[in-house]
């Protein structure tokens, strides 16, 4: 099976990190190449031509298509597919914007399926708007218990098992044992999903002008 080949623009380090994790986890996707600023961007796009540019538009500081242009010159082929914190209204010509706190995992690599196959952004159905859905269901408050709350924000920081256990005084199994518990409850099976999901619950901080 051919690859989507797939390009992530954005100057937060964390969110690239769980993007790259949740799209190497598909077995049709694979991350070509990084950037965190504009320059780093447009040139590795024109390094590495992939199908499927995921930026945010603010890395360059200007409106999304005129964001998308300056990308195409470098790439023509590509497809542009925008994180934004607002769905809609944002003048793109081609692309397709999926909002981060409105969006599953779920819901965004099909995105990235369906613009990687689209002729023009009219071919891609509209994602469904709402909150993060697991397995059916919206987590109720107060599912996880303060311990396992706790545990999931070391995680999602980037702290490995060991080094949250050193950090709360617990041992590396009843740690380990917490994350099995909380991602059950969420209905979460890596570490890219629980970092999508915690950045839409506000678990962990994105910048300001995200």
């Amino acid at each position: 099976m051919r690859k989507i080949r797939c390009a992530l623009v954005h100057d937060h380090v964390l969110l690239r990190q769980g993007l790259r994790r949740l799209l190497e986890d598909q077995p049709d996707m694979e991350v070509v190449t990084e950037a965190g600023n504009a320059a780093e961007a447009l040139q590795r796009v024109f390094e590495h031509r992939p199908e499927v540019v995921i930026v945010d538009a603010g890395v360059f500081g200007s409106a999304p298509d005129q964001v998308e242009r300056l990308l195409l010159k470098e790439s023509a082929e590509s497809k542009v597919l925008f994180l934004t914190m607002n769905d809609g209204g944002d003048g793109r010509r081609n692309g397709i914007s999926y909002a981060v706190r409105e969006t599953s995992a779920q819901q965004l690599v099909e995105g990235v399926r369906a613009i990687r196959l689209a002729k023009n952004v009219r071919d891609i159905p509209r994602k469904g708007r709402g909150d993060w859905v697991v397995e059916g269901q919206s987590l109720r408050k107060g599912s996880l218990t303060s311990r396992e709350r706790e545990v999931l924000k070391l995680l999602v920081e980037g702290r490995t098992v060991r080094s949250a256990a050193s950090i709360l005084g617990l041992s590396v199994k009843t740690v380990d044992a917490h994350k099995f518990n909380l991602m059950r409850k969420l209905g979460i099976h890596n570490k890219a999903e629980l970092v999508m999901w915690a950045i839409q619950k506000k678990v962990i901080k994105l910048p300001a002008n995200f």
